[in-house]
């Protein structure tokens, strides 16, 4: 599911505000390249440090709230999982710091890679259904890592995760197996013609440069169906959790039985309020080792950050079209704690418990 315009906040500012963790963690910027990925990958790790240390900060963002956290800090000792992180379409991996950073909080190291293409202020319609591309920006990042100096002695490569949402989500289930059928996505288009992924197909505009330009509308009919179709399974990811996934009803039934690996499917929205774009009920019978949740109360847009006092005032001032920071039926914070709840016990379960 597009994030359409969601601003360019993440691509021209990050800020940092006060975050009171039970146990310090760190933060770091890495680049990745690889022989079979001759992008750049700017990645973010958050993980467990040895002590607290001089906060990250950037210029003030005019929306969101963005937790800090110790900037290059020493890493505490020990072997910790690592759980990769896939933003959403027009997002980033900042965007999701606020979980990523409870997650180094409970233990984890988390990494989450700005994948070229989808990326706020580097997106356009062509490469929005490359999930190939975004699969193997996460590979890469699990290789760069694992044969680090600097983390390979912090990293337990048998307990890997992934936690991707929207268009991140398309991106984790098909790293687990899902396989997704080009026909039925082209008719699920046809059918639904005003969901916000179809909509951004169609719209002729998209982002480079951090600023909006105009492209050619996209015809799904034109897209590499050997590519779109192909397994992007990696073996080395143990336990997946999908938020408001994308393409969730057109992954092919056979690819979801063959799933073998834990999968935790998790919708934001009250029942009969979840769009057909990320209705994912359904993967819990269609997954042998599946488990299912949704959240009350909340929508798409509540796995952003928390929203600053007076944004959704300034972003519809600026002509923002999505109810990026409105009101979802209780307060984002909330919803926040619920799914870091949901989030982080199925990795404690998957990724700890036999440990």
């Amino acid at each position: 599911m597009r994030l359409t315009r969601l601003l360019l906040a993440f691509c021209l500012c990050t800020s940092a505000t006060p975050l009171l963790a039970a146990d310090p963690v760190g933060v770091r910027k890495i680049s990745v390249v690889s022989q079979d990925n001759l992008r750049p990958l700017a990645v973010t790790v958050w993980y467990p440090a040895a002590a607290a240390g001089a906060q990250s900060a950037t210029a003030q963002d005019r929306i969101f709230e963005i937790p800090s956290a110790s900037k290059d800090a020493e890493i505490r000792k020990g072997r910790f999982p690592l759980v990769l992180l896939s933003h959403g379409s027009g997002s980033r991996a900042e965007g999701m710091g606020w979980i990523a950073a409870k997650l180094a909080e409970a233990g984890f190291i988390v990494a989450g890679p700005n994948h070229p293409g989808t990326t706020s202020g580097d997106s356009t319609p062509a490469a929005t259904p490359k999930i190939w591309e975004r699969t193997g920006d996460i590979s890469a990042v699990i290789t760069a890592l694992s044969g680090d100096p600097r983390w390979i002695a912090s990293i337990d490569p048998a307990r890997i995760g992934v936690l991707g949402f929207s268009l991140g989500g398309t991106t984790v289930l098909e790293l687990a197996g899902a396989r997704a059928d080009l026909s039925g996505y082209i008719r699920y288009c046809a059918e639904h013609p005003d969901m916000m992924d179809c909509r951004w197909f169609a719209g002729g505009r998209g982002y480079a440069g951090g600023e909006q330009v105009a492209v050619e509308p996209l015809d799904l009919r034109t897209i590499d169906k050997t590519r779109f179709e192909q397994s992007n399974r990696d073996a080395r990811i143990t336990s997946v959790v999908a938020v408001d996934p994308g393409l969730a009803t057109v992954f092919t039934p056979e690819s979801l039985r063959n799933i073998d690996i834990p999968l935790t499917v998790i919708n934001l929205g009250s029942i009969g309020k979840i769009p057909v774009a990320v209705l994912a009920d359904k993967l819990e019978k269609q997954v042998p080792n599946a488990s299912y949740a949704q959240v009350d109360n909340s929508d798409h847009f509540s796995f952003l950050p928390v929203c600053k006092q007076g944004a959704a005032e300034f972003l519809k001032s600026v002509g923002e079209l999505d109810p990026i920071c409105d009101d979802a039926g209780r307060p984002r914070i909330d919803i926040h704690e619920e799914l870091v709840g949901l989030v982080t016990s199925a990795f404690e379960r998957t990724l700890k418990a036999s440990h």
